[in-house]
């Protein structure tokens, strides 16, 4: 089953910002609502962005609206969740997920392996 991949976690200082990448190289991701999930150490999973498909719309839980920005480039088939301003409530494993359609409801079609971020002095 083809996999998301993912890359551009790390570490990162408070304050700084990363920018996570999530390609699927023989996909048509315009035609694919992405989730950006993130599940922080001893904490449930949850739902941090949606982009939806065929246009773009965008949700974002509270705790990081205006702070955290998904994207989408057609041409390289590639999502980005562009996170500003971290705090250490940030840190956790970020997973993209991608489902045919315009809304971001599962069952998922696919998954990324997940990328670890870290947000530490």
């Amino acid at each position: 089953q083809l996999r998301l991949v993912e890359s551009g976690g790390g570490l990162v200082e408070p304050g700084g910002s990363l920018r996570l990448s999530c390609s699927a190289p023989t996909l048509t991701f315009d035609e694919y609502a992405v989730t950006w999930f993130r599940q922080a150490p001893g904490k449930a999973i949850e739902e941090v962005s949606c982009l939806r498909g065929k246009g773009g719309h965008q949700n974002y839980r509270d705790s990081v609206r205006g702070r955290f920005t998904a994207s989408r480039d057609s041409a390289k088939d590639t999502a980005y969740l562009q996170i500003n301003s971290v705090t250490p409530d940030d840190t956790g494993v970020y997973r993209c997920a991608a489902v045919r359609g315009i809304r971001c409801v599962g069952p998922y079609d696919y998954w990324g392996q997940g990328t670890q971020d870290t947000v530490s002095s």
